[in-house]
């Protein structure tokens, strides 16, 4: 097939976009991504908007509404994204429509700052439920113990759910599990389980970059940890969606939870810009990219086939032995998690300054 896309698409996997602003939803970008790349969801953080806070000026009227309006500035935030991610809903929606709820996805987050904070979590989840108002939204909410309760009350709600920030296998199977307990609780409640939906963001390329700067530079084993680790998961969720629990579940109307690719593009240079595209094609999988990588895969991306199922001994004896020169998986997994907390914290506080100093303009 000569459009590789198609044919990633074609393979099980939804394309989506890591990257939303409102210059992307009013130049019609978004739309020709959908209609011309194959792109199924969308997702945001807050270091997605924070960039497209600080480099349009698409958001001037409404923040001198907001102004006028006397809001505060963590209600401006709030409004902001819920704007834009409406926006991108609609847009969309035909695909939801078409695939019956599957894609047509667009994720929010909900502030980082309480993510260890299991009530306010599930508290703000709602909020950003009842705000957007679109089904086709996703809530993301952490992967941090104090995440896994929120997420599963989230989804006893009936609210889907865009787990996000998961590095370890352990907590791959604890997500896993906290969707399943809210799809029993949803059940048990009388919900439709057909109408919840959820992926699991497992992210990629940060694993390579935490553990390659510890390998020697001739090391065969660089650029392939992070490979490992998302196959290893793949297998886990076939695992779990094989039991009888999930199956029972299923036979009601519930839903797979999708494992979602997260941090796809490349950091390291000398690696193929489609490497986190091209070694992750797997049905029933969702990778979302930012635009750059994309483009690249759409330019020269190859699908060979499923490049996961029946890889998953090869991917063990890379992690057997990365511990047995040292390094430690559980170390790893934990610092990432610590970091990208801390990364989305600090994107948080600048778009808090963002807003700040455009509501002080307006």
């Amino acid at each position: 097939m000569t459009d590789p896309l198609a044919a990633l698409s074609e393979a099980g996997v939804s394309v989506w976009l890591d990257d939303l602003s409102r210059e992307r939803i009013e130049s019609g970008n978004l739309a020709e991504l959908v209609e011309q790349r194959h792109v199924v969801g969308v997702t945001t953080n807050p270091t997605i908007f924070a960039a497209a806070f600080a480099e349009s000026e698409r958001y001037t009227e409404q923040m001198r509404e907001l102004k006028a309006a006397g809001v505060d500035l963590e209600t401006a935030v709030f409004e902001l994204m819920c704007t834009d991610v409406q926006r991108a809903c609609d847009i969309l929606r035909p695909v939801y429509d078409r695939t019956d709820g599957l894609d047509g996805r667009v994720s929010i987050e909900v502030d980082p700052g309480l993510a260890r904070d299991t009530d306010g979590t599930v508290e703000l989840a709602a909020r950003l439920w009842q705000r957007v108002d679109r089904p086709n939204l996703f809530i993301k909410i952490p992967a941090t113990r104090e995440g896994l309760p929120a997420i599963a009350a989230t989804i006893a709600e009936g609210i889907s759910v865009n787990v996000t920030l998961i590095f370890s296998l352990e907590r791959y199977r604890d997500v896993m599990d906290a969707y399943l307990y809210g799809l029993e609780q949803a059940a048990a409640e009388g919900r439709d389980l057909s109408a919840i939906e959820s992926v699991a963001s497992f992210f990629v390329s940060r694993v390579d970059s935490e553990i390659d700067p510890r390998l020697p530079e001739d090391s065969p084993l660089r650029g392939k940890a992070a490979i490992a680790n998302a196959r290893l998961a793949y297998e886990a969720c076939e695992q779990v969606f094989s039991s009888e629990r999930a199956q029972a579940l299923l036979s009601q109307g519930g839903k797979l939870q999708r494992p979602l690719w997260a941090s796809t593009g490349v950091k390291d240079p000398n690696y193929s810009d489609t490497l986190y595209v091209r070694e992750l094609i797997v049905a029933d999988s969702v990778n979302t990219m930012p635009e750059k990588t994309l483009l690249a895969f759409a330019d020269h991306g190859e699908v060979p086939g499923d490049t996961v199922t029946g890889r998953y001994d090869e991917a063990r004896d890379v992690l057997a032995q990365l511990e047995g020169l040292g390094i430690s998986y559980d170390e790893v997994v934990a610092k990432l998690e610590d970091e990208g907390l801390e990364k989305f914290d600090a994107s948080w506080a600048e778009l808090l300054d963002t807003v700040r100093e455009e509501l002080d303009k307006a």
